[in-house]
């Protein structure tokens, strides 16, 4: 789906995966699920082009949903994903997430968003491998030049990646649109979170990027402007309901 030139998501707003259309060359944001695959295909397909235009893999960290598919992309083409180096492990699937910072849970939803990732290959993740890692600061040199911002908390590798060439400012789980375990819309902490704390603390880091577009990992595009989804974001985490892990 385009979400503005030069700027495409890939699949469902459940699991986002973005590309960054850069002339005839294309950066892929988060890996999203393995079944993404096929939705790459077509989304490049959509325009014009083909898994050979794809010149780069950037994780926003390593948790599961964003490594879907980051395997078969070096098998098949080579390319590395470019992932922190304080969540390598984590992408590799060496470190196991533990179950904390659930926050409050609905059925609905979170039944929803399991069955979701279920269908497109959440059952089984390939570990990534080959992996470049990246740290706070540093422009990449592939298609968009982004430019990676480390914003810990969801997890010690988490980042924001800052791409001024399609005004767009991609946030992983730093913050969702659309929480998968309660349904809540509109910019809030992201479930799942391993230290809430700190990743409030982060938004501190980017409040100040110059992007129309904050793009999560999870839920719709935001196009409202960097400091209104931070001040939203502090907002709901000053008013959330302490941690629980789902009842049995």
């Amino acid at each position: 789906m385009k979400i503005a030139p030069g700027l495409h998501r890939i699949g469902a707003d459940i699991v986002n995966s973005y590309l960054i259309v850069d002339g005839d060359d294309v950066t892929i944001i988060d890996a999203a699920l393995p079944g993404y695959w096929k939705l790459l295909l077509a989304e490049l397909a959509s325009i014009g082009k083909s898994i050979d235009n794809v010149r780069a893999l950037v994780l926003t960290h390593g948790d599961t949903d964003h490594i879907g598919f980051a395997r078969r992309l070096y098998q098949e083409k080579g390319i590395s994903a470019h992932v922190h180096a304080a969540d390598v492990d984590r992408a590799q699937l060496k470190v196991k997430k533990p179950m904390t910072g659930w926050g409050p849970v609905k059925v609905g939803p979170i039944t929803g968003f399991l069955w979701y990732s279920a269908t497109h290959g959440g059952l089984r993740i390939p570990p990534a491998e080959h992996l470049q890692p990246v740290d706070d600061g540093q422009v990449l040199d592939i298609p968009g030049s982004p430019r990676i911002i480390h914003t810990p908390g969801h997890t010690p590798g988490s980042v924001s990646v800052h791409v001024p060439s399609v005004d767009a400012l991609f946030v992983g789980d730093e913050m969702t649109t659309r929480n998968v375990v309660t349904g809540a819309s509109g910019p809030k902490p992201a479930p799942f979170t391993l230290q809430p704390a700190e990743a409030v603390t982060s938004l501190g880091l980017i409040e100040a990027v110059d992007a129309t577009w904050m793009l999560p990992g999870h839920g719709p595009a935001w196009d409202g402007g960097v400091p209104e989804a931070v001040r939203l974001i502090r907002e709901a985490a000053e008013t959330a309901q302490p941690a629980a892990k789902p009842a049995r």
